[in-house]
């Protein structure tokens, strides 16, 4: 098993980093709305504004942030779908992805270095003049793989394990087509292994489609590892 070079190539950079702070897109007008705040985890909540008369419906501005800090996430609603451009961040504050729902493309992905926490693996023998691109998640680096690391917990009896030399690591497998084709949870605890296989059969169907990898222009299967911390009540972190 090889690890995936990291050599993904931009498309082209558009649209401001910074979120922006009416509660509905530049130009437009909608229905009132209220502000709804919902923790997503320990240290990300959510606020986004839903219609005043049906709170099911999300209605203009939507933010993610983390630690009350940095904005992992920014963009706008219109009749509960995402519109327009939306900018995606790193627990640090920077821009790691802008999305465009009109056209559905990625516009800019940043680049990737051997200090992230995520790697890529293909089932192939690379060479030195191999041309490879990683799987890409909507959403980025941080705030698009956080559907999976709050799917899982640790069982109660693996609450007592040492939390000075645990840790998890979420693995996907993502196919040719761009699909999530594997789903498991490895948990590490000095000597002691257990890998957990999730349900691919994830909650918002959207989580089940990557952009795929590709060594030559050819699509291939690529597995995703992302190295995790637990937290006190046994779910997961990004280290």
């Amino acid at each position: 098993m090889k690890k995936l070079i990291l050599t993904f190539i931009s498309i082209v950079y558009i649209g401001s980093a910074f979120a922006q702070t009416k509660d509905t897109a530049p130009g437009k007008t909608g229905p009132e709305t209220v502000i709804v705040k919902r923790r997503l985890t320990d240290s990300v909540v959510e606020r986004f504004n839903v219609q005043k008369i049906n709170k099911g419906i999300r209605q203009g501005l939507y933010q993610a942030l983390y630690q009350k800090n940095y904005a992992l996430a920014s963009g706008y609603y219109d009749n509960d779908k995402r519109t327009g451009v939306w900018h995606f961040f790193d627990n640090r504050g920077h821009l790691v992805q802008n999305f465009d729902y009109k056209t559905n493309q990625i516009t800019y992905e940043a680049p990737e270095d051997s200090t992230s926490n995520l790697q890529y693996f293909v089932d192939l023998k690379l060479n030195d003049t191999a041309q490879t691109t990683k799987p890409v998640k909507v959403g980025g680096r941080f705030f698009g793989y956080l559907p999976y690391l709050n799917l899982f917990k640790l069982p109660p009896e693996l609450m007592n394990l040492n939390p000075n030399v645990s840790f998890g690591a979420v693995e996907l497998l993502i196919s040719p087509l761009g699909r999530l084709a594997s789903f498991k949870v490895h948990v590490y605890s000095g000597s002691f292994e257990k890998t957990f296989n999730m349900s691919i059969n994830v909650p918002d169907p959207a989580d089940k489609i990557f952009i795929p990898a590709t060594v030559n222009g050819e699509a291939v299967s690529c597995r995703v590892l992302i190295k995790c911390a637990f937290r006190s009540d046994g779910g997961l972190e990004f280290y």
